[in-house]
């Protein structure tokens, strides 16, 4: 059974991604104690995605390890993977949560040797990969995951394929007959760092994510770009394998829409950017097609770097809708260039939508009377006592941001389990 230790001086941190790791450590270096809550059998969440930050086009992997390296030597840190909370009632100062933990069917024992991932055979779509790969039975989400631990797929358990995984086990690590726990936790604030999704595609019609299976995501982009990730770094068409040479980008898909989302997701212009780099890289020639590039501030230097860039072109137009060349399966752009009212019907090998960002969370499960935006994003807007959002919980925001806005929480929690300690001492 999992033994958690929390009072009302504590504070519960709900997800485990940048912004909820960057909550836990300010406050537990400010010697709180903080129960970090996260529902992948992983923390880091979507940073541990990404090939590269825009605009420095360095690497997540340093931050990370760092962070993680933080969280790792820090005693007042509980981290409990795979968990989420069920039910959280009470007021500022007293909270009551339920925290439902799912069986990773893999204890402590574990050293990540891979003996387990080596036995099976089945395999399954891999969430990380965003469905462009598989993943074996037994398996580590990526190569720094953390806790340092493999995760059994529930489907296994029962079959022959999860026997063999507990035989190859030298160390006992396998535990086939873990259950489901429930922790009842007493806590005095409350962070939500529960992040983003991205926007979802299939909705799009006109762009024909659902039938072309040359229009890919953004995110899906971002993977097959990353040299661990599922093509192995080099930007292939998913219909036949081959390099693309020719990407259009089409930003604002499903942003900005009254039919799809209202709002401006503030990284996808950024993120488009960014992407073209990787194209270049790889001998490939971009075109972005958008309603307006908005990159403000410090962005505005790589936007001028990407349009001095000879294989970049940018035209200005929302896109109408995608047909297919059933001969070369090249998706088929079709709309106007608002620049200069010509109609097009462009073929491109490669089609990238930059889908926007969206709560990760379903507002309805949030406790009753805690503010919410139109967008579904949590208000900070000092009616919710003691509970707070942090990062892409209260907005659409790109890394930097959302590290500032995760600082600022831990800082509003410290303050409310103050106020606690004051009145009880």
């Amino acid at each position: 059974m999992t033994d958690v230790v929390a009072t009302n001086e504590t504070i519960l941190v709900v997800g485990g991604g940048v912004s909820g790791m960057t909550t836990a450590l300010e406050a537990a270096e400010a010697g709180k104690q903080v129960i970090l809550v996260e529902k992948r059998p992983y923390v880091g969440g979507r940073i541990t995605q990404l090939h590269k930050y825009f605009p420095k086009l360095c690497f997540p992997t340093c931050g990370l390890e760092i962070n993680q390296r933080r969280t790792k030597q820090n005693p007042n840190i509980t981290v409990l993977t795979m968990a989420e909370v069920a039910s959280l009632t009470g007021s500022e100062g007293d909270y009551s949560a339920t925290i439902k933990i799912s069986p990773r069917y893999v204890n402590e024992n574990c050293t990540a040797c891979g003996a387990c991932e080596d036995a099976v055979e089945a395999e399954f779509d891999d969430e990380y990969n965003y469905g462009l790969s598989k993943h074996k039975g037994a398996y580590r989400a990526h190569r720094m995951a953390y806790p340092e631990r493999y995760v059994i797929e529930p489907a296994m358990i029962g079959t022959a394929d999860a026997d063999k995984a507990k035989e190859a086990c030298k160390f006992g690590a396998i535990d086939l007959d873990m259950q489901e726990e429930t922790v009842e936790l007493k806590v005095g604030a409350v962070v939500y760092a529960t992040g983003w999704r991205p926007y979802d595609a299939n909705k799009i019609q006109p762009y024909g994510y659902d039938r072309y299976q040359n229009v890919i995501t953004s995110v899906e982009f971002e993977r097959m770009n990353d040299p661990m990730g599922p093509t192995g770094g080099k930007i292939l068409r998913p219909s036949d394998g081959k390099e693309a040479k020719d990407i259009a980008f089409i930003q604002c898909a499903g942003s900005r829409d009254r039919n799809y989302l209202k709002h401006c997701s503030r990284i996808c212009c950024m993120a488009s950017l960014k992407q073209t780099t990787y194209a270049t890289d790889a001998g490939a020639k971009s075109t972005i097609y958008y309603i307006d590039i908005r990159a403000i501030d410090r962005f505005e230097d790589f936007y001028k770097k990407v349009q001095a860039d000879e294989n970049v072109t940018f035209i200005k137009s929302k896109v109408a809708n995608i047909t297919l060349d059933n001969e070369t399966q090249n998706p088929v752009l079709q709309g106007v260039d608002t620049e200069g009212y010509n109609r097009y019907a462009t073929p491109h090998e490669l089609v990238v939508l930059a889908v926007g960002m969206e709560p990760s969370i379903d507002a309805s499960t949030l406790p009753e009377g805690v503010s919410i935006n139109e967008h579904g994003f949590i208000e900070n807007d000092g009616t919710n006592g003691g509970i707070f959002a942090a990062g892409c919980a209260s907005d659409a925001l790109d890394v930097n941001r959302a590290v500032q806005s995760a600082t600022a929480c831990a800082l509003k929690a410290i303050q409310v389990v103050n106020r606690v300690a004051g009145s009880e001492g």
